[in-house]
């Protein structure tokens, strides 16, 4: 059997600069030399911590039965830092780092309010039910107080009591109506999830729609809820005195923790109505997904539906032929947007321009006229009338904005498939959010933006970019203040005013990745097309996950695709492939954790949200660099923004879209000191293209070869050692 070389036997492109032999068949360890040379910042040779935030944290880890780790500790000190110095801080904090101990335990120790945001439910589960509860009862005795901690969410995550008692609004305007009595009645599916949110009512203590099991669909937790423009307040409320909303927003004005997600974060910072409690910190775990919440936030849509609801609801409450007017508009839209192309409309075309212009103009004289109509027929007026407001608004909004026409929007037409054949929408999104964040996520507070993928191509300066922080404002060493020059956006774009000041660290990870496992690209392959039907790749992947004895989360760069792998391969492969889609999530990954032999294949989800240490995941596959689609609006806005400003609008954008993808997908193999495993790349472009060295540096430190025959005796060596896996808990 062919074996790589051996150190000082001279090294080929396959072999780390330090070379290290891959273990033969039989053999359970992977390579076990780390490549010389450690990455600058890194925390790996850290001391134990000393003083005040080295006892806390380790009264806090041993609280939870663990052991500080240098990274930990250093991020610890970095956190206690930034909070004393009134500074920015973004942590780079591997897998295993404990990096929610890391940031809590100077938080608490500080005494003043912190907020967390983070993007995942998973994650908010965990601060709240394990980590905080942990930490508050180890650090009592020693901070001589009893820190609080509360989770806040979005107004329309709490069931509405109003609703719950007297009925959902009538989207004809004639008032209240019983949900599970009117949509397919108390026996159909919807009326029978309507009856348990009833019942649950009287149970629950929090109206949280995450703490009911099993839960219920949107549609009928719709009928429940409400949204901030549609409350009638507090105190206008019947049930202003019981409401769970309120009741979570005072909890957490008396928290000295606040646990909230990334999108209540985003309409606190960009909406001007705040919605968090006042505080002096706040902490963004799994900031790498930051950038698209906020995007997400910021986006608005127009569609048929939206409009003809807004009509339905203000029919009797506004004036008639206002209200015929925004109708007669609606279908001239929607007659529009039948034959429309999707793609980015870079100017609106004449005819379409009007019709939104004609929505707007509509849209106001309805709002207007609406509360100058008075009809006994409709019953609880005042909340029929809010609900109508708030539909009609949001489209007067949506339609002024899209006619603003500005340089930093970006507008396109999609087809929108779920809501049926031949249905499209009219979008628009901010060409960047870097200069909002800039604007209102760094002024009256520390921040401190971690995640284990923050450093692409082996700095900070792309993810800092894309979050407001501009090198020009990076603390250098030793202490160094920037001179407060402007500099660029992440889009190139020159900025009025400088960059916030802020300082970056990676503390690395516990895991010794060169030894744990390998980086496999399949250099042989032909370079992937726009078709998913690749025999060559089928050929390689059906190889891989014979030697790996099943055990394979294949990531794909489209569902397409990912279907097209499990059809052609379920009846070449042992065991069960699983397929994103054929189930739910939960349930697909606690299958996967659970069986030897089984694969997991699927699409965005799984790149970024499993998390299956043990042996039942020991081969990670992508099957191309997940670069963004040519003809995505967004993306390709943004890139050619870039080049116009004398940028690489590719390495900026979709290399470095891609990058973090792959880093956050080749996260998930190595979960635990004990995992062992192959990240297959089966993309030649990884290693035969200029920008591969990039997305190789953005990537764990796996060790890195191309040769086939090698990897399939790594996999099958570590296969033939595995232990049995370690079935996931359903959460």
């Amino acid at each position: 059997m062919t074996e790589l070389p051996t150190p000082g036997a001279g090294a080929t492109d396959d072999t780390p600069s330090a070379a290290a032999p891959v273990p033969a068949a039989g053999a359970a360890e992977v390579p076990a030399e780390t490549p010389a040379g450690t990455p600058a910042g890194t925390a790996a040779d850290a001391p134990a911590g000393s003083g005040r935030i080295g006892e806390l944290l380790h009264a806090a880890v041993t609280a939870v039965g663990g052991v500080e780790r240098p990274g930990q500790i250093a991020m610890a000190e970095a956190v206690a830092a930034a909070v004393d110095g009134r500074e920015h801080l973004l942590v780079q904090a591997g897998t295993g780092t404990g990096k929610s101990l890391a940031y809590l335990v100077p938080a608490l120790a500080h005494g003043d309010r912190v907020v967390v945001a983070t993007a995942t439910l998973a994650l908010q589960r965990q601060l709240v039910e394990r980590d905080l509860p942990r930490t508050v009862d180890a650090l009592q005795p020693l901070l001589r107080r009893r820190p609080q901690f509360a989770m806040l969410k979005g107004r329309s995550n709490y069931l509405c009591l109003h609703r719950v008692h007297e009925g959902a609004p009538s989207d004809e305007g004639e008032g209240l109506f019983d949900p599970a009595e009117v949509l397919g009645g108390p026996t159909s599916k919807l009326g029978q999830d309507i009856v348990r949110l009833r019942d649950w009512a009287d149970e629950t203590e929090t109206g949280d729609r995450d703490d009911m099991s099993p839960g219920v669909s949107d549609r009928a937790w719709a009928q429940m809820a409400v949204s901030s423009k549609e409350c009638l307040g507090a105190t206008r409320c019947p049930y202003g005195g019981e409401c769970f909303a309120e009741s979570a927003r005072e909890r957490a004005k008396l928290a000295d923790v606040v646990v909230t997600n990334h999108a209540l974060l985003a309409i606190d910072a960009l909406e001007g109505a705040p919605v968090l409690p006042e505080h002096e910190l706040l902490i963004v775990d799994e900031a790498h997904e930051l950038v698209s919440r906020v995007t997400g936030i910021a986006t608005a849509e127009l569609t048929t539906g939206a409009v003809n609801r807004a009509v339905k609801r203000a029919a009797k409450l506004a004036n008639e032929k206002a209200v015929d007017s925004l109708q007669a508009a609606a279908e001239n839209f929607h007659g529009l947007m039948e034959i429309a192309q999707p793609g980015r409309v870079e100017e609106l075309p004449e005819n379409i321009g009007y019709a939104v212009a004609a929505i707007r103009e509509a849209a106001r004289a309805v709002i207007t006229s609406i509360g100058e109509v008075r009809d006994k027929g409709v019953t609880d007026e005042d909340a029929v009338r809010k609900q109508a407001l708030a539909s009609v608004e949001t489209i007067h909004d949506t339609t002024d904005r899209m006619l603003e026409g500005s340089e930093y929007e970006v507008l396109w037409i999609e087809n929108n498939d779920r809501f049926g054949a031949g249905t499209s929408s009219l979008r628009v999104a901010p060409l960047s959010v870097s200069g909002l964040l800039r604007e209102n996520l760094y002024k009256e507070r520390s921040v401190v933006l971690t995640s284990a993928t923050l450093k692409l191509g082996g700095d900070f300066n792309g993810v800092g970019l894309s979050l407001g922080l501009g090198p020009e404002g990076r603390i250098g060493e030793g202490g160094r203040v920037p001179a407060g020059a402007a500099g660029r956006d992440d889009i190139g774009e020159p900025l009025a005013e400088s960059t916030p000041a802020w300082r970056a660290m990676d503390v690395g990870s516990p895991f010794d990745y060169p030894k744990q496992g390998i980086l496999y690209v399949a250099r042989h392959l032909p370079p992937p097309g726009r078709e998913p039907d690749r025999p060559a790749m089928l050929d390689e992947l059906a190889e891989l996950i014979e030697a790996a004895g099943g055990r394979t989360l294949g990531l794909f760069s489209s569902m397409r695709a990912a279907k097209a792998a499990a059809e052609a391969l379920r009846s070449r492969v042992p065991g069960e492939i699983l397929l994103q889609g054929e189930d739910t999530l939960g349930e697909l990954i606690r299958n996967f954790s659970a069986s030897t032999e089984s694969c997991l294949f699927g699409t965005l989800s799984l790149w970024q949200g499993v998390d299956v240490p043990g042996s039942a995941c020991q081969l990670v596959v992508m099957d191309r660099i997940p670069f963004p689609r040519p003809d995505d609006p967004l993306m390709s806005a943004r890139q050619k923004a870039v080049e116009e400003h004398g940028g690489n609008g590719f390495m900026a954008v979709a290399a470095t879209h891609a990058a973090l993808l792959m880093a956050q997908g080749a996260g998930r193999l190595i979960r635990a000191a004990e995992d062992r495993g192959v990240v297959a790349v089966l993309d030649s472009r990884l290693a035969t293209a200029r920008y591969g060295g990039f997305f190789r540096s953005s990537m764990p430190d796996f060790w890195y070869t191309t040769d086939r025959n090698q990897v399939r005796r790594s996999l099958a060596a570590i296969n033939a050692a595995a232990v049995p896996p370690r079935p996931v808990k359903a959460r």
